[in-house]
Order: C-alpha cells, then structure tokens, then sequence
C-alpha cells in the first residue's frame, strides 16, 4: 500500500507534467528528436520535379516509362529512461530530493514520448539493473513509470553505470533516445567509463541529464558535522566552523563536478543539469531549444 504523502506526490508529478507538455513543450519535442530512419511508401510514376536520384529504374524499364520510389520518415521511436536509484538519491537539501527530481524529469519525458505516439520505457540501476521496464504507449504506462520510480526500493545502494548501459545495449536491438538520469557519483566515472558508454553511443542516442542538489557544494557555517555516505555506508566528521575546511570541501566538491562535465565533454555526450531547487521543465525547455539551435 502506498503512503498518503506518497500518493499526493505522486500525482502531482503527474498533473504537472502532463500540463507542462500540453503547453509548453508542444511540438518542440517532435521537431527534436526524429524518427529512427526511413520506411518505404510507394511506387508512383514519375512527375516533373521529383528528383532523379529517384527512380526506380528497374520498374521504369519493365513499365517503359518512369517511376520514382518515395520513402517516408519512420516517426515511431523508442524512449528509454536509465534512471539511477542508488543511495545518493535520497539526498536533499531543498524541497525535493534528487530522486523526485528524477522522477519529474523521467516523467517530462515520458509524457512527450507518449504525446508523440513514440514508446517509453525505463532501467531503474543502482549497482547493477534492479528493475527493467519495456517500452509501451499510453498514458497508464506514463502513471507507471512514475509510480515506479518514486515508490521502487532497491535492494543495492551502490552505482554501476556501466552495468545500465550495457543491459540497455542487450534488451533494445533498434536505435533508441535513450537519457541517463543520475546524479554519477561513483568513483569509476571517468575513461573507462567513458569509453563503454561512448561505444553504446553508436548504436543509441544518450544523452544525461545530471541531477545535483545545492547543499552538496558547501557546508553549514558551524559546527562538528558528520556525513554518512548513503551508498557505502562510511561516516566522517568534518569540522564546518573551520574556514579552511569549508573551503577546502567546498573546492572539492566543485572539482567532481567539473570533472563529471568535463568526461561528458570527451564523450561528446549532451548533458544537461538538473538541481533540486531548479525547474525541471524550464531546463529540458532550454536543451530543447539548444537542439533546435543545433540542427540549424
């Protein structure tokens, strides 16, 4: 059974989204992301100002006249949703922790995939693949995928981004638009990742979207605090009236950052940044709007 404060978020994520993508985001989805390739329509004769390059010159030469094959874009395509459920999740400093706001973003997502007529489907992962849901249509299987993402318990805390990448690899033979929602705080983020990913990279569209929470970046003004690592477990004591600790800390933390951005830059893998404290919609509105810029 779920929890009343479960339910309420729950639907909330879901009018809201479905409100945003009604408004919002109508049609700029579409002109983004295109149809996996192209299928055959007709056989029709040929008319002044086809193109050449055309016809079909075999059927022409039985026909005794010419004919042009046209092909047309095969719109129907495959959104999956690799959302990481690891430990670190359930941190947050703001009004949301980082995995409600993945699972805003995964349900943005999945309601354009579902307006569009194209299917949705998610890999929940922490360490290795906890939960794989196949792509379907439908605004019940957008109710489903949030559902499944807010109420979903893991059984791991780590993170294996690899592992999510690969099963990915195994379970969609067609091209997919895949997005890989997580906040990647694992210590193996880095060239060997990169290049597993980057090879999956041929075959699918990836594209991350990284979620990060303001209180990460810095510690409070005062006081002994202690961290508990809520993937491994370790707890540490950092003295926070401490400037140079402050300090220091705080320049830890931005370097992960940067280094995360910075392996997302090698791959040539879109990333787009998502805090707890931002808007969800606002930050996919503007990638989308970048793609558009882009194919321009």
């Amino acid at each position: 059974m779920l929890s009343p404060d479960i339910i309420k978020k729950i639907k909330k994520v879901h009018i809201k989204t479905g409100r945003v993508v009604n408004t919002l985001m109508a049609g700029q989805y579409r002109s983004v992301f295109r149809g996996a390739g192209i299928e055959f329509e007709e056989v029709r004769e040929y008319s002044p100002g086809d193109e050449v390059k055309s016809i079909d010159w075999k059927v022409s030469a039985r026909m005794g006249k010419p004919f042009i094959k046209r092909y047309r874009e095969e719109r129907e395509q495959v959104v999956m949703l690799l959302v990481d459920m690891s430990g670190s999740g359930r941190f947050g400093t703001t009004q949301s922790i980082k995995r409600e706001t993945a699972a805003e973003i995964a349900a943005i997502l999945a309601f354009n995939a579902i307006r569009n007529n194209d299917k949705a489907g998610a890999i929940l992962f922490t360490d290795q693949v906890e939960r794989y849901i196949p792509p379907k249509k439908g605004s019940a299987h957008v109710w489903r995928l949030i559902r499944e993402i807010f109420t979903f318990q893991p059984e791991h805390t780590g993170t294996d981004i690899v592992a999510a990448v690969d099963f990915l690899a195994r379970v969609c033979r067609k091209r997919t638009v895949s997005f890989l929602i997580s906040d990647f705080l694992t210590e193996d983020f880095g060239r060997n990742t990169a290049l597993r990913i980057k090879s999956a990279s041929r075959k699918h569209e990836l594209i991350s979207v990284l979620v990060t929470d303001p209180g990460e970046f810095r510690l409070p003004d005062g006081g002994i605090i202690a961290f508990r690592d809520l993937e491994t477990g370790a707890v540490r004591y950092l003295d926070a009236s401490d400037r140079t600790t402050r300090g220091r800390y705080q320049a830890s933390r931005h370097a992960v950052h940067e280094q995360i951005v910075q392996t997302h830059k090698a791959m040539d893998m879109d990333c787009i940044e998502m805090p707890t404290d931002g808007d969800a919609a606002d930050a996919l509105v503007g990638y989308f709007r970048y793609r558009e810029r882009r194919r321009r």
